[in-house]
């Protein structure tokens, strides 16, 4: 427990601090998290994690994190045409090593690519935001997902009686899942009121419901994958606490699926 608790105020203040200054020094952060988390990706779907197949995973998931908007750039390629590619690359790597590099890992390696390249993207673009707040909107994020797994932790284990999804992950409760959406729409609500030029109370009610039921399933996606390889974390980097990916299942989808609906006002 101890060393959970110092990991953790390590890299939070690590983390809180560079998103707090911004621009390259946070993405640059963001990038080296995202890499570490394909690695980790990688390693657990059994990829050779420097092989050919994970090199284009690692450069898709790099393309996605430069700071092209920071250096007034414009990318050679769109996300989409980008993405194209690597799925070209990595099924013609099947046809080329004929079969021994099979096409479900491929497949594996593309999703992870996507999932992850895509997740810390749209991490890095809401604090970007272009109406300058985008550090509001990111500890406005950040704090509705901590909120909801702050919430679910405490409600299930005071109240908790009927499981969840006790194949996938036996320890959540559904009363859990409930707490959790309650505290997360309220620390949203808790941000309109600190700002409500920026948004009313009716977005935040929609981006709270959002943390906490798209958090809730990003947490139990992870859960599924990892029981089916048999893991408890997917990595050690952060000791006490597992992988990135155990630490930023969440973010990975709460972020892209609120700008995605259009839940951030700008």
């Amino acid at each position: 427990m101890k060393e959970r608790i110092i990991t953790g105020i390590i890299a939070a203040i690590v983390y809180l601090g560079l998103c707090l200054f911004g621009g390259y020094a946070y993405q640059t952060l963001l990038l080296v998290m995202a890499l570490v988390g394909f690695y980790e990706f990688a390693t657990m779907t059994k990829a050779a994690p420097f092989g050919a197949p994970a090199v284009i995973g690692y450069i898709s998931v790099a393309y996605m994190l430069f700071p092209w908007t920071l250096m007034n750039l414009t990318p050679p390629l769109s996300v989409d045409h980008m993405i194209w590619i690597v799925m070209l690359l990595l099924l013609s790597i099947t046809v080329i090593t004929k079969n021994q590099q099979d096409i479900k890992l491929m497949a594996l390696l593309f999703i992870g690519a996507f999932y992850i390249g895509t997740g810390f993207s749209y991490i890095a673009e809401t604090r970007q935001a272009p109406d300058g707040h985008g550090l509001f909107w990111t500890f406005m994020l950040l704090c509705s997902i901590w909120a909801s797994d702050i919430g679910a932790y405490f409600t299930g284990k005071t109240l908790g009686k009927n499981k969840l999804w006790p194949s996938i992950s036996p320890n959540k409760t559904i009363e859990g899942a409930v707490g959790g959406i309650f505290f997360a729409m309220l620390a949203a609500i808790a941000f309109s009121i600190i700002s409500p030029t920026l948004f009313h109370i009716g977005n935040a009610l929609l981006i709270g419901l959002a943390a906490a039921v798209v958090g809730q399933m990003g947490d139990l996606i992870q859960s599924a994958y990892k029981r089916v390889y048999g893991i408890k974390d997917s990595g050690k980097i952060l000791p006490g606490h597992g992988g990135i990916l155990d630490r930023c299942d969440s973010w990975l989808m709460v972020f892209p699926f609120v700008h995605i609906l259009m839940l951030m006002p700008f």
